[in-house]
Protein backbone atom coordinates (compact mmCIF):
# COMPACT_ATOMS: atom_id res chain seq x y z
CA UNK A 1 0.00 0.00 0.00
CA UNK A 2 1.23 3.47 -0.90
CA UNK A 3 0.36 6.42 1.35
CA UNK A 4 -0.53 9.53 -0.64
CA UNK A 5 -1.51 13.04 0.34
CA UNK A 6 -3.69 15.37 -1.76
CA UNK A 7 -4.39 19.08 -1.36
CA UNK A 8 -7.57 20.85 -2.32
CA UNK A 9 -6.22 24.38 -2.85
CA UNK A 10 -8.97 26.99 -2.81
CA UNK A 11 -8.94 30.43 -4.40
CA UNK A 12 -12.08 32.52 -4.95
CA UNK A 13 -14.47 29.55 -4.93
CA UNK A 14 -12.33 27.43 -7.25
CA UNK A 15 -9.85 24.67 -6.53
CA UNK A 16 -6.70 23.72 -8.37
CA UNK A 17 -6.81 20.71 -10.65
CA UNK A 18 -3.63 19.12 -11.98
CA UNK A 19 -3.50 17.20 -15.27
CA UNK A 20 -0.95 14.38 -15.29
CA UNK A 21 1.73 14.92 -17.97
CA UNK A 22 2.64 12.65 -20.87
CA UNK A 23 4.99 9.85 -19.91
CA UNK A 24 3.46 9.33 -16.46
CA UNK A 25 0.91 6.65 -15.56
CA UNK A 26 -2.64 7.91 -16.18
CA UNK A 27 -1.37 10.76 -18.41
CA UNK A 28 -4.13 13.20 -19.31
CA UNK A 29 -6.17 12.44 -16.21
CA UNK A 30 -6.80 15.10 -13.58
CA UNK A 31 -6.00 14.92 -9.89
CA UNK A 32 -5.43 17.04 -6.81
CA UNK A 33 -1.85 18.19 -6.24
CA UNK A 34 0.20 16.17 -3.78
CA UNK A 35 2.16 12.97 -3.76
CA UNK A 36 3.67 10.13 -1.79
CA UNK A 37 4.27 10.38 1.93
CA UNK A 38 7.85 9.50 2.85
CA UNK A 39 8.50 6.93 5.61
CA UNK A 40 8.12 8.51 9.08
CA UNK A 41 6.70 11.71 7.51
CA UNK A 42 3.54 13.34 8.83
CA UNK A 43 0.81 13.67 6.15
CA UNK A 44 0.41 17.45 6.56
CA UNK A 45 4.20 17.96 6.35
CA UNK A 46 4.31 15.74 3.26
CA UNK A 47 1.67 17.89 1.59
CA UNK A 48 3.54 21.12 2.35
CA UNK A 49 6.71 19.56 0.90
CA UNK A 50 4.95 18.21 -2.19
CA UNK A 51 3.28 21.57 -2.96
CA UNK A 52 6.65 23.29 -2.72
CA UNK A 53 8.31 20.72 -5.02
CA UNK A 54 5.41 20.34 -7.47
CA UNK A 55 3.99 23.87 -7.66
CA UNK A 56 6.56 26.20 -6.07
CA UNK A 57 4.16 27.50 -3.41
CA UNK A 58 4.36 27.72 0.37
CA UNK A 59 1.27 26.36 2.04
CA UNK A 60 -0.28 27.58 5.24
CA UNK A 61 -1.61 24.96 7.65
CA UNK A 62 -3.43 22.19 5.73
CA UNK A 63 -6.88 21.34 7.16
CA UNK A 64 -7.42 17.57 7.29
CA UNK A 65 -10.70 16.61 5.58
CA UNK A 66 -10.88 12.86 5.02
CA UNK A 67 -9.08 9.63 4.17
CA UNK A 68 -9.90 6.79 1.85
CA UNK A 69 -8.35 3.63 0.47
CA UNK A 70 -8.61 2.93 -3.24
CA UNK A 71 -7.59 -0.27 -4.98
CA UNK A 72 -6.30 -0.04 -8.53
CA UNK A 73 -5.62 -3.31 -10.38
CA UNK A 74 -1.89 -3.13 -9.63
CA UNK A 75 -1.67 -1.01 -6.45
CA UNK A 76 -3.59 0.10 -3.38
CA UNK A 77 -3.38 3.73 -2.28
CA UNK A 78 -4.26 5.23 1.10
CA UNK A 79 -5.16 8.86 0.40
CA UNK A 80 -5.35 11.71 2.91
CA UNK A 81 -7.19 14.80 1.63
CA UNK A 82 -6.61 18.28 3.04
CA UNK A 83 -8.20 21.64 2.31
CA UNK A 84 -5.77 24.53 1.85
CA UNK A 85 -7.14 28.04 1.90
CA UNK A 86 -3.90 29.86 2.69
CA UNK A 87 -0.77 29.70 0.54
CA UNK A 88 1.94 32.04 -0.72
CA UNK A 89 2.99 32.28 -4.33
CA UNK A 90 1.42 31.46 -7.67
CA UNK A 91 1.26 27.77 -8.56
CA UNK A 92 3.55 26.87 -11.47
CA UNK A 93 3.73 23.47 -13.23
CA UNK A 94 7.25 22.50 -12.12
CA UNK A 95 6.81 18.87 -13.24
CA UNK A 96 5.27 19.46 -16.68
CA UNK A 97 1.70 19.00 -15.47
CA UNK A 98 -1.28 21.04 -16.60
CA UNK A 99 -2.93 23.36 -14.07
CA UNK A 100 -6.41 24.83 -13.99
CA UNK A 101 -8.57 26.57 -11.40
CA UNK A 102 -11.93 24.78 -11.44
CA UNK A 103 -15.32 25.45 -9.99
CA UNK A 104 -16.65 22.33 -8.26
CA UNK A 105 -19.29 22.07 -11.01
CA UNK A 106 -16.69 22.27 -13.83
CA UNK A 107 -14.53 19.60 -12.26
CA UNK A 108 -17.17 16.85 -12.55
CA UNK A 109 -16.91 16.98 -16.36
CA UNK A 110 -13.14 16.35 -16.38
CA UNK A 111 -11.53 12.89 -16.40
CA UNK A 112 -10.23 12.75 -12.81
CA UNK A 113 -8.31 9.75 -11.54
CA UNK A 114 -10.60 6.96 -10.42
CA UNK A 115 -9.53 7.43 -6.78
CA UNK A 116 -10.56 11.11 -6.87
CA UNK A 117 -13.92 10.90 -8.63
CA UNK A 118 -16.07 10.54 -5.52
CA UNK A 119 -14.17 13.44 -3.91
CA UNK A 120 -14.89 15.63 -6.94
CA UNK A 121 -18.57 14.65 -6.83
CA UNK A 122 -18.77 15.38 -3.10
CA UNK A 123 -17.14 18.80 -3.51
CA UNK A 124 -19.64 19.61 -6.26
CA UNK A 125 -22.58 18.52 -4.08
CA UNK A 126 -21.29 20.57 -1.12
CA UNK A 127 -20.91 23.66 -3.32
CA UNK A 128 -24.47 23.29 -4.58
CA UNK A 129 -25.95 23.45 -1.07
Amino acid sequence: MIRVVAGILWQEGRYLGVCRPEGKPHAGEWEFPGGKIEPDEDAACALVRELREELGIESGQPEFWREKIHEYPNITVHLSFFHIRDFKGVPHPLEGQGLRWLTPAEAVSLPFLEADRDIVAELSALAAT
